[in-house]
């Protein structure tokens, strides 16, 4: 029986450019459902009556093929029934999609020459690594791709994948509130992995996402980094998967895990570009002191980061991973860029400072909604700030889960 193929949201966003000449290319983490949007997008397409031609590179026969250059990968898809001389004829595009990109020994040019010379096919690519495509891309695709980075499922996700009805905007009943709370609860506590939300059972999501740190987290980002103790980086990782949520010392990290300081930042950067963790950046109006200033990390998955940190998933809400499934949630909504945090020298913080076209937007993060509008949000929206009030117009959010907002701009996490 077929597995179920969800409408994940990205899809729409990938729909407009279905039919340009641009080469679309999804990337992200192992596992966060990338084969099954490429599959999604072929079903799509055939029901519109297009062609569409799937290739999986983990077949090292086929990575072989297309490693021979485009003339022995066009030679490919006319002994697989594909008729392009009809296509060029017709104008009509042939849909290629091809997971696993970044098993190619050089997909730029292989690309490249596709775009700028066979404009009938219209190319859909997948890799695993944003570190190992960049290094690979070394001939320049600017203006012949468009990029969608592919996170673990939003809450809005899933929902989805649980079956369980939500209406964007609704107002709920009380009965309806408390489901969506329980909901929430299980999605930070367990992650946004596709398989982990629709394994039921605790022990085998457990055991699923300890394979995600053995073959993915461990194996690859080794791999790519060669690094040869690999005691000390499993110990970096679990000394980080602790503190999600806080600020990083370099220093510290360091003379903790008695690692040179830069191999701690080569680590910290390849952790970053294989969709592990997210370093975000104090806001500030100077650029030279958001630059200076310590980064806070925060890990893309929650169920992920648990098992890192106390090797099994836990059965209430810490501060901490609910935090993180905030920032989780925020990045699918706004792109990691648009995030980074307030504190100032008297140690008033603010959790995540969104950059919107608008204006910025505060936003603090309790497990439990307080009573009063936190004092760092009163400082940093009074006109004595540095941040003047014309800027974000008195607007902040404080997202919390359990107790009753206090006013209209305290929300639940699903009203973000």
């Amino acid at each position: 029986m077929a597995a179920t193929l969800f409408k994940r949201t990205v899809i729409d966003e990938i729909g407009r450019y279905l039919h340009t000449d641009d080469i679309i290319v999804i990337h992200g983490a192992r596992q966060v459902g990338k084969t099954s949007i490429l599959a999604y997008l072929q079903g799509q397409l055939r029901e519109q009556g297009e062609t569409t031609f799937y290739l999986d590179l983990e077949d090292s026969r086929l990575v072989s093929i297309l490693d021979k250059g485009v003339d022995e990968f066009l030679d490919h898809l006319r002994e697989e029934g594909l008729d392009l001389d009809g296509a060029i004829q017709s104008e009509k595009k042939l849909f290629v999609l091809i997971d696993e990109i970044q098993y190619l020994t050089n997909p730029s040019p292989f690309l490249k020459l596709l775009a700028d010379h066979h404009r009938y096919l219209k190319m859909i690519v997948s890799g695993s690594s944003s570190f190992e495509m960049k290094s690979k891309f070394k001939v320049s695709l600017v203006g012949r791709t468009v990029n969608f980075e592919i996170y673990p499922l939003s809450f809005r996700e899933f929902l989805l994948f649980k079956g369980v009805t939500f209406v964007e905007g609704a107002k709920f009943t009380g009965k309806k509130i408390v489901e969506l709370q329980s909901l929430y609860a299980e999605y930070s506590l367990c992650g946004g992995y596709p398989k982990i939300v629709l394994t039921p059972e605790l022990s085998l999501k457990e055991k699923y996402l300890q394979q995600i740190i053995d073959t993915y987290v461990r194996k690859d980002i080794r791999d790519l980094a060669d690094i040869k103790d690999i005691a000390k980086f499993n110990r970096l990782l679990e000394i980080i998967s602790s503190q999600s949520g806080n600020m990083l010392t370099i220093s510290e990290l360091s003379n903790t895990c008695a690692l040179a300081r830069q191999t701690v930042e080569r680590y910290l950067f390849l952790l970053e570009q294989t969709y592990v963790i997210r370093l975000v950046r104090p806001f500030s109006r100077n650029v030279r002191s958001e630059l200076s200033k310590a980064p806070k990390v925060f890990f893309y998955d929650t169920g992920l980061m648990q098992m890192l940190w106390l090797k099994r998933l836990q059965k209430e809400l810490l501060g901490p991973v609910f935090e993180t499934s905030i920032f989780a949630e925020l990045v699918k909504r706004y792109g990691p860029g648009q995030i980074s945090y307030w504190r100032t020298l008297d140690k008033k913080e603010i959790d995540f400072i969104i950059r919107l076209p608008e204006g910025i937007l505060p936003i603090e993060a309790k497990i439990q909604f307080p009573r009063a509008i936190p004092s760092a949000l009163r400082g940093f929206i009074h006109p004595q700030s540095a941040v003047q009030p014309t800027d974000i117009e008195n607007d902040y959010r404080v997202v919390s889960l359990y107790g009753q907002p206090a006013t209209d701009k305290m929300v639940y996490p699903w009203q973000l």
